[in-house]
Formats: C-alpha cells, structure tokens, sequence
C-alpha cells in the first residue's frame, strides 16, 4: 500500500449517524473497484473503510457509520473536521470486482457495507459488463436506505440491475422483511453460477456464508474481506 496525503472536499451527512466523506488524493490514487483503504491516525492506528465511488473518479469517498457510541469512526469524523486533511492508505482487500468475469452478479450490502456495492455497482456501468447485477441492501428500517431512490433510478435506467431493499423492521415498498441474506435464498433456487459479492458486520457475512454453502454456493466466487478474519 501507498500513503496518501488528501485534502477534504465534502463532509456531509446521510442520516443522524452516516457520513458522506469525500476527500482529493495529493496524487493519483489507484485501486480497484471494491477495495478498502485505511486512516492513518498514528503509526500503529490505521482504521479501515470501503471506498464507495469508481476507480474512474480523482476523488475518494468514503459512508462512514458514526456516532459517540462509535468512537473508532467517529474520531476519524473529528479529525478531518479539524484538520480539513487526512492520510490514507490504499489499497487493500482481495474481495474486489472481477470485471473479467462474465458471470451473472449479487450485490449484497449490510448498513454502510453498501458503500463497498456502490463502488462496484458504479464501475461496472463504465464497463461492457451487460450481465445480470442483482442488489440487495438490508438495514435496521427504511430510512437508512440513504440511496434508495438513486438505486430506483438506476434499476429503472438500466434492465440489467435488480434493487432490492431489505429492512429488520417495517416496511419499504418494492422490498423485503427481514434479514438480507435471507432475501437472497428466498429468491434463488441455487447460487451456483452467480459471482457474489458481500459486505456489511462480520456476524452478518458469516451467516451468510454457511447459509449459502446449502444454496449451491461456489465459495471460490463468493467474495468478502470479512472472509479474511473470519474462519
């Protein structure tokens, strides 16, 4: 990985708790759809988040869950409120978009986890990439889907991407209830065959995974950093 010295453009807010944060690179700053990079906060503090836009962007933007019951995030919010700067590392992450695969594709994004299928989702678009993209988004209740009308919009511009939101409780019109990943074996009969991305809390990913080993599930093109720290 590579440091980077970047300047804040945007700070902004989804909801009560998620932050929009898009900060200019000193320098070109590749990586590769679906990668993370890290905050540096001192030499031995360096704090993980999903890159949210296409690698075809001169920005880094960054969803960032935090509140003063998330310390861990929101010290980074205070920091670059602070400074107007941050240092990052990027790249990393080995669950990033295949793009030479032609593969039918779920999308499946926990919460803020949905900052990871954005930055696919969006690269995929300046793609020949034509194959079926399913997304599904879960969150506690429906006014934390804070994209929820650009991914309606973009399921209604383009026939080859299914939204579908889920939420634990109440009700989103189009979607489900319940947990996300459930959503997804209910609506298909096998996952064989499909490239699966996933992202969101370590518990959610986990079930996930046992949950699609019954479905059929090819685990070399089920793709999610969690699967990394979690056996």
């Amino acid at each position: 990985m590579k440091s980077y010295s970047c300047k804040l453009v945007e700070l902004s807010q989804f909801t009560d708790f998620v932050y929009k944060l898009v900060l200019k690179p000193d320098q070109d700053a590749p990586f590769i759809a679906g990668q993370y990079l890290t905050v540096v906060m001192g030499e031995k503090d360096k704090r993980p988040f999903s890159i949210a836009n296409s690698p075809t962007s001169d920005v880094i933007e960054l969803h960032i869950g935090a509140s003063e019951h998330n310390p861990y995030a929101m010290e980074v919010i205070d920091k670059v409120k602070a400074t107007g700067e941050l240092t990052v590392e990027i790249a990393s992450g080995k669950a990033f978009y295949r793009e030479e695969s032609k593969r039918p594709v779920i999308l499946i994004a926990g919460g803020t986890g949905f900052s990871y299928v954005k930055s696919i989702l969006d690269y995929s678009l300046t793609t020949a990439n034509k194959q079926p993209i399913f997304v599904y988004w879960g969150v506690k209740q429906p006014e934390h889907l804070y994209a929820h009308q650009t991914l309606v919009q973009l399921a209604e511009q383009h026939s080859h991407i299914t939204y579908i939101p889920v939420v634990e409780e109440g009700e989103v019109a189009g979607g489900r209830t319940g947990l996300v990943h459930k959503a997804v074996l209910a609506d298909f009969v096998s996952l064989e065959g499909y490239d699966v991305y996933i992202a969101g809390r370590f518990e959610m990913s986990g079930a996930a995974r046992e949950d699609f080993r019954a479905q059929g599930i090819e685990e070399a093109h089920l793709y999610g950093d969690a699967f990394e720290f979690i056996k």
